[in-house]
Formats: structure tokens, C-alpha cells, sequence
């Protein structure tokens, strides 16, 4: 079973025109890396809120994934254009 994790952020007032030419260049490295099979960004400029989803094969693959990114600053660039870090959910895709 794949796991689904949610991402919900709060942007900084004015930074999402900076933000999207970012997200544009990293998240073709995301949906290449071991383990994602999808990638999707949500925005609602009223209120400047995130959304992204992604799917991947396992949790594992997510840590390792956030390992990387933590290790390269990719993490911390992310990080720059929200008003709070993002809160994280997983969730188990289930077969029903």
C-alpha cells in the first residue's frame, strides 16, 4: 500500500510570486526521486495557503526523501516562504 502525505502551509504575505518559479524547478527533482509516484500543489491566494499532496511507495521513502532534502537545504529554502513550518500528515491508502 502507497501512503499519501499532506503538506499544509501558511505562505509569507508576498512571497508566492518567488515561491512558484522555486516549486517550478524542484518539484520535477521530487517526482523523480525513489519512491514518489505523484506530486500535487494546491494555492488559495486569499488566504495564502499551501496545499501540496504527494503520494509515495512507503513512509520510508518519504523520510529518505526529507533527509535529502534537509542535507542539501532544499528543506531550508522551502522553509524561507512560509510564515510557520508545514504540518505533515501521512495517511494509508486503503484498498476499499
Amino acid at each position: 500500500m502507497s501512503v499519501w502525505v499532506t503538506l499544509e502551509m501558511q505562505v509569507k504575505d508576498g512571497q508566492y510570486e518567488t515561491l512558484e518559479p522555486f516549486l517550478t524547478e524542484k518539484l520535477p527533482l521530487v517526482r523523480g526521486f525513489e519512491g514518489a509516484l505523484s506530486v500535487t500543489v494546491y494555492f488559495e491566494p486569499t488566504t495564502n495557503k499551501m496545499l501540496i499532496v504527494e503520494e509515495w511507495k512507503s513512509k520510508d521513502h518519504h523520510a529518505a526523501y526529507m533527509g535529502a532534502i534537509s542535507e542539501n537545504g532544499v528543506l531550508e529554502q522551502l522553509a524561507s516562504f512560509m510564515a510557520a513550518l508545514p504540518t505533515v500528515t501521512y495517511y494509508a491508502r486503503l484498498a476499499i
